[in-house]
């Protein structure tokens, strides 16, 4: 075999190769392999969206988990914990329900998903004892490289507002049954 046919085979085998890594990597990728938001972080997240495109309309627990088809008990732990953040204003009585507070528009998602979360440890060498039982910790680069994925993470979710989340209002409001088709509503956002 000539030089050039072995170069040309060598070329080939290594786009072959290339391509099988690339599919391989994107059928890992569209399968859900990622690090994940548990469900009450979601609906927080879900909550915040719904009660923004309201502004100062009051809302209950029972519309916003009927918009989500999740269960009231559920939500209202989620609208609790928002409550004692001070992120959703109650208004008890007859015609009570909530709405955000004055500044929760502002509130970044990274925030939000911070005071949602309970754990953000991505291997067992990020747990606080972890030292004690990772054999090669003193020495070992991944926890260094997944913390990095991790707060880059979180800087990605810090880059967003929840106001930006409830933008553009309109289609959102139309989904969640907030308005109805061709009726004009003012969904003033500040």
């Amino acid at each position: 075999m000539n030089a050039k046919l072995r170069l040309l085979d060598n070329k080939c085998l290594a786009r072959i190769g290339a391509l099988m890594l690339a599919r391989s990597h994107i059928e890992c990728c569209t399968e859900e392999r990622f690090m994940r938001l548990t469900d009450f972080t979601d609906y927080t997240l879900r909550a915040l969206m719904y009660l923004a495109l309201r502004d100062d309309k009051l809302s209950t627990i029972e519309e916003i988990a009927g918009a989500y088809d999740v269960s009231k008990h559920h939500m209202a732990k989620i609208i609790q914990h928002l409550t004692q953040l001070g992120w959703v204003d109650s208004v008890r009585g007859r015609r009570g329900g909530m709405r955000l507070a004055p500044r929760t528009r502002e509130l970044t998602v990274g925030a939000i998903v911070r005071a949602s979360e309970h754990d953000f440890t991505l291997a067992a060498c990020h747990a606080m004892d972890a030292g004690k039982d990772c054999a090669i910790v003193q020495h070992c680069r991944l926890q260094h490289i997944l913390a990095h994925a991790r707060e880059a993470f979180l800087a990605e979710l810090d880059s967003c507002t929840l106001a930006d989340l409830a933008t553009p209002a309109q289609p959102l409001a139309m989904v969640l049954g907030l308005i109805r088709p061709g009726r004009p509503v003012s969904l003033n956002h500040k």
